[in-house]
């Protein structure tokens, strides 16, 4: 009848997320306790929840049940087939109450709500440093375990996010996948576009707070707020000369090494 009633009189006793059943809220819990009872047999890889763990099994098995009528393409569980036959469809089914916004899939929803929220249940055991999401808490635990589980084929560096990945092959392969639409000048990072858009906009984002002189990158604002505070972070390791910018230590340098680069 709760279906029906909407009834929900479970409650979390950590985040107030109400249930209309008992099970689900036990299952809910394991998020904030971090319990995972359910192992896989092959790889020990441990899981909160039994469906979860069934749906990683198929990474071993290979199997793939679920198949998309429209392009034959294979999924190893049905969520993942209902979730990418809206890329066909284009339905949006999930819309935020607060804001209106709609979503293809109930979790991007979920996610979402947090911005409303300000809910962070994921915290990282080492600096009780909280996140939104499961996936950024794991990318933040690599900086204190320094694990980098992606690795280039090219050269064998290692990063510890597939983005950061994927931008390093590009300096192997030469790709410039981000195209500025004014003057067609291609780059290998969308960051890097960003700015440069700024050239044709104008746009300089970037405020100095003594004199409010404005600029459109952010390490060029770094540099010019030194000239304020008077701080010279660049030393030269002969004479220990010290200056604002690393760039007019490396002219200086010349004065000892004798380098003459324009002759």
């Amino acid at each position: 009848m709760r279906i029906h009633t909407g009834e929900k009189p479970y409650k979390c006793e950590v985040c107030d997320k109400r249930f209309s059943n008992s099970g689900p809220l036990n299952i809910h819990m394991r998020i904030h306790t971090g319990e995972k009872p359910f192992k896989c047999e092959v790889c020990d890889k441990r899981f909160s929840n039994r469906g979860v763990l069934i749906e990683h099994i198929r990474i071993h098995t290979g199997e793939k049940p679920f198949k998309c009528e429209v392009c034959n393409k294979r999924f190893s569980h049905n969520g993942s087939l209902n979730k990418h036959m809206r890329t066909h469809s284009g339905e949006k089914p999930f819309k935020c109450k607060e804001c209106n916004k709609v979503f293809t899939h109930r979790g991007f929803l979920t996610v979402h709500m947090r911005i409303h929220t300000e809910e962070k249940p994921f915290k990282c055991k080492y600096c009780n440093k909280m996140f939104r999401q499961n996936g950024h808490l794991s990318i933040h635990t690599r900086i204190h375990t320094g694990e980098k589980p992606f690795k280039c084929e090219v050269c064998d560096k290692r990063c510890s996010r597939s983005d950061d990945l994927k931008k390093h092959v590009r300096t192997h392969t030469g790709e410039k996948s981000f195209k500025c639409g004014i003057c067609n000048k291609r780059f290998t990072r969308s960051g890097i576009l960003t700015v440069h858009m700024r050239i044709h906009t104008g746009e300089k984002p970037f405020k100095c707070e003594v004199c409010e002189k404005r600029f459109s990158r952010s390490d060029d604002l770094n540099k010019h707020s030194k000239t304020h505070t008077g701080e010279k972070p660049f030393k030269c390791g002969i004479c220990d000369k010290r200056f604002t910018r690393s760039g007019i230590l490396t002219v200086h340098m010349r004065i000892h090494t004798g380098e003459k680069p324009l002759q």
